[in-house]
């Protein structure tokens, strides 16, 4: 009977309507595009935005993130991976800004998808991280989600510049700077997600590698905190592994977080 039930249930995630390139806004001249997955049948059903990692200079929304496509299909969760502008031609808050603008369209074409609008999450990895939290605590009325789960994401720029002992050149060029320094701390306060965390946010999951290098651990275990402290619901899931799915997917050991999320999901979105 497992066998026969598992086996449904791949035939169903494989019957998922899949759409290329969707525009679903212009800025600045740009073609903002995404791709999705559409579950087999009426609905409406729940639904991820996803957006890619990338260091915010590179990557797209076939990249990086494609490790959670299927088990979110294969729960019958219909899933939007969007491209956003990209630094150092677009500085913060474009990315942000377009991470917002492909929430307000994937709403107002709810029923065109077939899917819930009140039952949407926003999930993003490494810079998409920072994106989906940053996004997620600013809680715009039109671009308001159920959920939020930020992997591995930067929260707070400036401590973690401090750990590292100097900002990458990505960073700098997402923030459109040229150093960090008392001069510029302030673009680097606005743009972290921690200086935004109010009671009124959604649930946020955030997901880390304890032995992560290229964003400290740290910097989920404080903005997790900071939530819990003002009332906000969070929850920390920690993975013993570095940084990026791409550098867990060789270890079958690690793969249980892609359950946790979706059952995560699943919970938080009823």
């Amino acid at each position: 009977m497992r066998l026969l039930i598992g086996a449904l249930v791949l035939c169903l995630a494989a019957h998922a309507e899949l759409l290329k390139d969707i525009e679903y806004a212009k800025a600045d001249g740009e073609s903002l595009t995404l791709d999705a997955s559409i579950p087999e049948g009426s609905g409406p059903f729940p639904a991820a935005i996803l957006v890619h990692g990338g260091g915010f200079v590179a990557g797209d929304k076939q990249t990086y993130i494609n490790y959670i496509f299927q088990p979110l299909s294969d729960e019958h969760i219909a899933w939007f991976s969007i491209n956003y502008r990209l630094a150092p031609k677009y500085p913060f808050p474009a990315a942000t800004d377009d991470v917002e603008r492909a929430i307000g369209n994937v709403k107002a074409n709810a029923r065109k998808y077939r899917i819930d609008r009140k039952r949407i999450a926003l999930i993003g990895e490494s810079a998409g991280g920072q994106m989906v939290a940053y996004v997620g605590a600013h809680n715009l009325p039109e671009s308001q989600v159920a959920a939020v789960v930020a992997m591995y994401g930067i929260h707070d720029f400036i401590p973690m510049a401090i750990e590292l002992k100097g900002a990458p050149h990505e960073i700098l060029e997402f923030l459109g700077i040229k150093e960090l320094n008392a001069d510029t701390a302030a673009v680097a306060a606005r743009a972290s997600p921690i200086t935004l965390v109010n009671q009124q946010m959604p649930p946020f999951l955030l997901i880390h590698g304890s032995k992560d290098e290229d964003v400290p651990y740290q910097q989920s275990v404080e903005m997790c905190d900071k939530m819990k402290q003002v009332g906000a619901r969070c929850d920390l899931m920690t993975v013993n592994g570095v940084h990026g799915m791409d550098h867990w997917e060789p270890h079958p050991e690690l793969h249980w977080y892609k359950r946790a999320l979706v059952e995560w999901l699943q919970k938080t979105l009823r």
